[in-house]
């Protein structure tokens, strides 16, 4: 059966968390919590602290950012937080953000990004298994460090904390070549911009992943994870003018004008035109042009909208695409029963 997630998304300007909301989740049957992280409030205390006040609902970072920590402290951050919380509820989101983020906020180079992740995984799941003092000698990331300004004292160590050896670690991907690097050293697939009708051939990418492991996973095994907006509306029209917002600053005012994950996600689902001209007009100042330039067709592919009878009608769709837990973002009580309601169904 598929499963729900709660998503707290991350911070604006004051952070605050829907408690009741997260426990009322936890008591309709929802699987887990997610927080998230940009450039404002972090991915693990959020989590540290709903971890406080819950008991069973797993916790999922999606995705905390490659560059905000060494593969060392990542590794402690996420086996404190599952041995306060109890083990089993931890469940380790990773990607990297764009190079905006990554070399203008965490001054970390850009570099390449698939050994990168390759190399933080391995060094991650050494610290968690804890088979003897951890080296490795990567493409991208080495342990010890023995690069420039290292006085050459580095020791490989051994955690201190006996953790569990199986927190499983999920890859936020977009691109071909990260997503099949999930398929390959991941226990997880954390999607984004994948509709239902891209997945079979996300899948095929999966298995091309798969197909070189060595511990026996199957996809049966494998956690894929998506956000899905869910909107109860009697007026279509105004729902989708309030998240044409969203994607009009994502489309046109993230990431560089020449790399732009979200506009390409635009251009590759057949809105070439448009995700150019919101774009244009976003980086020339003209918002709210570029807001109603956003078109409704390409935000109706993205989630349920509408009244409970036009989501349920939809909602086969998503059920049977392939993925394993639906994150649903900030929803109010009545998408929460709405939405336990059909995964029961």
């Amino acid at each position: 059966m598929i499963k729900l997630g709660y998503d707290t998304v991350y911070s604006g300007a004051k952070m605050s968390l829907p408690i009741k909301d997260i426990q009322l989740a936890e008591e309709l049957g929802f699987d887990s919590v997610w927080a998230c992280e940009s450039y404002g409030s972090d991915a693990f205390i959020p989590l540290a602290y709903i971890a406080a006040h819950t008991s069973r609902i797993r916790l999922g970072t999606g995705i905390a950012q490659l560059a905000a920590r060494t593969p060392a402290n990542f590794a402690m951050v996420i086996q404190t937080l599952e041995e306060l919380a109890g083990r089993g509820r931890v469940m380790a989101g990773l990607g990297v953000s764009g190079p905006q983020i990554v070399e203008g906020w965490y001054g970390q180079p850009w570099g390449k990004p698939n050994a990168r992740l390759r190399d933080y995984i391995a060094i991650v799941k050494k610290i968690l298994r804890r088979e003897g003092p951890v080296s490795h000698e990567g493409k991208e990331i080495s342990l010890p460090y023995t690069g420039p300004g290292s006085i050459g004292l580095g020791k490989p160590l051994k955690s201190i904390l006996h953790g569990n050896p199986d927190i499983p670690i999920l890859l936020g991907a977009s691109k071909p070549a990260n997503v099949r690097l999930a398929g390959e050293v991941g226990d997880g697939w954390i999607v984004m911009y994948v509709w239902p009708e891209d997945m079979q051939a996300e899948l095929e990418v999966i298995k091309q992943g798969m197909a070189k492991r060595t511990d026996g996973k199957t996809l049966k095994e494998f956690e894929i994870v998506t956000n899905l907006g869910v909107h109860i509306t009697d007026d279509l029209k105004a729902t989708f003018d309030h998240v044409a917002k969203h994607t009009a600053l994502y489309v046109g005012g993230m990431g560089a004008k020449d790399m732009n994950f979200h506009k390409d996600c635009m251009i590759n689902h057949g809105f070439a035109a448009e995700a150019e001209r919101i774009q244009e007009l976003y980086l020339a100042g003209h918002k709210e042009e570029a807001e109603r330039t956003v078109p409704h067709e390409y935000l109706d592919l993205q989630g349920l909208f509408g009244s409970p009878e036009r989501i349920r009608e939809r909602w086969p769709r998503w059920r049977d695409a392939g993925f394993t837990t639906l994150r649903l973002a900030y929803p109010d009580e009545r998408t929460m029963r709405l939405m336990t309601e059909l995964v029961r169904s």
